[in-house]
């Protein structure tokens, strides 16, 4: 089965960077599109980025300018750059992978943003 496994997450500083890695346990070209998540307490789930297998890719508009998406296909990696942090990017973020309308999750990684 389809495991996802993210980390990179903690606490950083508002301004700051952190990067955020997803270990997928099947080749990235095999599935149609992958991304990332987060939801805080008491907000609702939030899709935050997302590439196809064409390489399109999605931002929210909350994100869109500071965070980036990539894959590495060689390494079996999905990768969430996040610059320019703020304290309302507190979040449990996770990676999701789509292959034939079916989604697979990983169990999140905790990012903190506070001074």
């Amino acid at each position: 089965q389809v495991q996802l496994v993210e980390s990179g997450g903690g606490l950083v500083q508002p301004g700051g960077s952190l990067r955020l890695s997803c270990a997928v346990s099947e080749s990235t070209f095999s599935f149609s599109s992958m991304g990332w998540l987060r939801q805080a307490p008491g907000k609702q789930r939030e899709l935050v980025a997302s590439i196809t297998g064409t390489g399109d890719t999605y931002f929210a508009e909350s994100v869109k300018g500071r965070f980036t998406i990539s894959v590495d296909g060689a390494k079996n990696m999905v990768y969430l750059q996040m610059n320019r942090l703020k304290p309302e990017d507190t979040a449990v973020y996770s990676c999701y992978a789509d292959r034939k309308f079916t989604p697979y999750w990983g169990q999140g990684t905790q990012v903190t943003v506070s001074s």
